[in-house]
């Protein structure tokens, strides 16, 4: 089967194909550490960890970066309004360097509890001002960008391709809205490569002058270039990246480098609060330590999100969150009952579990449905409804008993792709699946030799650790409760 993912820049879905067989490179745009993310900033960030998830069950080789932007990244998402990281140290008095590195950190933590696989590279734009210089000095060289004292812009007019993502019209694009009154500019759209102000706590001294900071644009061109090549298969964010980062984004690298920037262009919707935006004056801007106070695992929240395709609009409320908690809980009584067979299949790879899922007759049919969700636009809602199926089908008495390896795989799997159970949940009751399974053949062969008390005795040992034993005509079955 192949990959099918809806292209922003061509507004309409197509096969994928990575620019390097058997390799894919992407980038995401990560978050402006100036203050911990909320949980709506998570949505992007969940749906970039499940594409690598995916695109590695697919046995591509993957090269993933996510940056953190810790300079120029203004008030208003364009050239107007205060830097975030200035405009905090200024409230907080603290300095801004300290003020990345402890909102750094506990966006790791959160990633962390989320079960987020690591990017392979997290680079910092302060740590990238010279591949940012050389890449505005390539513009300025070929009349892309014009300078106006130590301040540099890029020159909307000489990319016509300008609006190719967004579809903003150059001329449309007047001064007023978004668009602040600059007389520096030629053009009310021309955006800032560089800025001087001799006021900034964060600037460098540059063959530009000595109280210079980067445009928020330039940073990720220059970043995604230093770790992923000139042209690229893949970047995502959310839809507020649109414009004009990302517009922005395209039009310097493709003026600089003389070609495609990237292939394929994914965005996240937004992250809904009770209907609306989120808003401190609502008291609604949630954090994942928020949602761990009120009584909730993290995973119920990833689990949240996926259960929605990332091109929808999601609504967070308490009840939806209640609601995923519970329908994971579903699929973890599942695994639970699995356990015996999990043991066969653990330490597969998700490539390896799915092709055991679909060899079975009994589970094909859902390891078909959660594959072709997934290959669909990564249609989580497809894939998830496809466990639901399982579950039913494991359940009936009628399952035939050869299938619940392969139904183990499948969930194996899933696990492996969605990120559904956290690993200290699998023997959260102080026993090893070994042990267990030691204690209830003791417990058949107390039966079988009518010791009933000794029988009674390990079946209590096994209840007071959670674990459910059913007697079946194929013998015991336990499963964690």
């Amino acid at each position: 089967m192949v990959l099918r993912f809806y292209n922003t820049l061509s507004r309409q879905k197509e096969v994928f194909t990575p620019l390097q067989e058997g390799e894919v490179r992407m980038y995401h745009c990560g978050p402006t550490v100036y203050k911990r993310p909320h949980i709506g900033n998570y949505r992007a960030f969940l749906f970039a960890d499940l594409l690598r998830r995916w695109f590695e069950a697919n046995e591509l080789k993957v090269t993933q970066v996510m940056n953190l932007t810790d300079v120029g990244h203004l008030t208003d998402d364009a050239d107007a309004g205060e830097d975030k990281l200035q405009q905090e140290a200024e409230r907080t008095k603290v300095d801004p360097w300290a003020i990345v590195d402890q909102v750094s950190q506990a966006f790791f933590a959160d990633l962390n509890a989320l079960g987020v696989v690591p990017a392979h590279h997290y680079p910092r734009a302060t740590d990238h001002i010279p591949e940012m210089v050389a890449m505005i000095e390539i513009l300025l060289e070929k009349g892309h960008a014009y300078r106006v004292g130590d301040n540099i812009y890029f020159d909307v007019h000489s990319f016509p391709e300008y609006g190719k993502l967004s579809g903003n019209r150059v001329e449309d694009l007047e001064a007023g809205a978004r668009l602040e009154i600059n007389q520096e500019k030629r053009h009310p759209a021309d955006f800032a490569l560089w800025k001087s102000d001799p006021h900034h706590l964060m600037k460098w001294n540059t063959a530009f002058g000595e109280d210079g900071f980067p445009g928020w644009h330039i940073e990720c061109s220059a970043m995604a270039r230093k770790y992923l090549g000139d042209h690229f298969d893949l970047h995502t964010g959310g839809e507020d990246n649109v414009f004009p980062h990302h517009e922005c984004e395209i039009a310097q690298s493709e003026s600089a480098l003389n070609g495609s920037f990237v292939s394929l262009w994914m965005h996240t919707r937004f992250l809904q609060v009770d209907g609306g935006k989120m808003s401190k004056s609502l008291g609604n801007v949630y954090s994942i330590d928020d949602l761990i106070e009120r009584g909730f695992h993290p995973f119920d929240f990833r689990f949240l999100v996926q259960r929605g395709h990332y091109r929808t609009s999601l609504n967070f409320t308490w009840e939806a969150l209640k609601g995923a908690a519970e329908a994971r809980k579903s699929l973890q009584d599942l695994w639970s009952r699995l356990a015996n067979e999990m043991s066969k299949v653990s330490g597969l790879s998700a490539a390896a579990a799915l092709a055991q899922a679909e060899a079975a007759a009994e589970v094909a049919p859902f390891a078909k449905e959660f594959r072709e969700g997934l290959n669909d636009d990564l249609n989580t809602s497809k894939a998830v409804a496809a466990l639901f199926g399982l579950r039913t089908a494991v359940l009936r008495a009628d399952f035939p008993e050869p299938n619940r390896t392969a139904a183990a795989a499948l969930l194996y799997a899933a696990d492996l792709i969605l990120g559904l159970f956290p690993a200290e949940e699998d023997s959260a009751d102080g026993l090893s699946d070994a042990e267990i399974e030691a204690l209830v053949l003791a417990r058949t062969a107390a039966k079988a030799a009518k010791d009933f008390a000794a029988a009674d005795d390990l079946r209590n040992q096994l209840t007071t650790a959670g674990i459910v034993v059913e007697d079946t005509p194929q013998g015991a079955k336990w499963h964690r409760g």
